[in-house]
């Protein structure tokens, strides 16, 4: 317990959500799970594309996101071998199981009218590329078999970060953690840590757990489905 086993979904800011979407659910064949009215944020629409029952691709899309200027190098890498500003996504990798279904994507995506190059080899995996909406740098890959750090972790890379030794077993091998079933209380604000951007913070992290959910929470679906 304590441990992510994967993503829920990926959330990436947009302009278009009609655009995203229609590409998504088109030229991928994802299939759309919800939209709605984000919770919490006033006059902003969210919407989820099914990648599996337990992994989805969000997107969100604020009245003023449209006016946002995209600026490579800084919001945008715009390929997965250009940077960006730190804390953006840099690119995003898409799962299939086998070799066999990321050719199949690949026709897919020919098919839509949508370049896209690969696979490449990687040795840990092959992966194909191309574009999406919005200047997305986008990359299906596939792995025959789990990454082996014994011959992915290369000692000079680990040298030229600063990491040494210690670190780097503690990388391989996180600290065991046993859970206290939710009793681990609201550490106090230190500025040293990572902290979201958002109004009235401190007043929310001063908050009971149980008024956060009770106040917070909006779980009634927008439509009502029969039973």
């Amino acid at each position: 317990m304590g441990l992510a086993n994967g993503v829920h979904h990926l959330a990436i800011s947009t302009g278009d959500m009609k655009g995203q979407l229609e590409f998504f659910c088109d030229v991928l064949g994802a299939e759309l799970k919800a939209l709605y009215w984000m919770h919490g944020v006033e006059n902003t629409f969210h919407g989820f594309v099914k990648l599996d029952d337990s992994s989805y691709i969000a997107f969100v899309q604020a009245p003023t996101t449209g006016a946002i200027e995209p600026v490579f190098g800084v919001s945008h890498s715009g390929s997965p071998a250009e940077p960006s500003a730190p804390g953006t996504m840099q690119h995003v990798a898409f799962n299939v199981d086998t070799l066999d279904d990321l050719l199949a994507v690949r026709d897919r995506i020919r098919d839509r009218g949508v370049n896209v190059f690969g696979p490449l080899n990687h040795g840990m995996c092959h992966s194909i590329y191309f574009a999406g909406p919005e200047n997305l740098a986008l990359e299906i890959a596939t792995s025959a078999v789990a990454i082996d750090e014994r011959a992915w972790i290369d000692p000079e890379v680990v040298g030229l970060l600063g990491i040494d030794a210690d670190e780097l077993d503690a990388m391989k091998e996180p600290a065991a953690f046993v859970s206290k079933g939710g009793a681990v209380l609201q550490p106090p604000i230190d500025p040293a840590k990572p902290h979201l951007k958002m109004p009235r913070y401190a007043a929310l992290m001063g908050m009971p757990d149980e008024e956060v959910t009770a106040r917070l929470s909006q779980s009634d679906p927008p439509v009502a489905v029969p039973v």
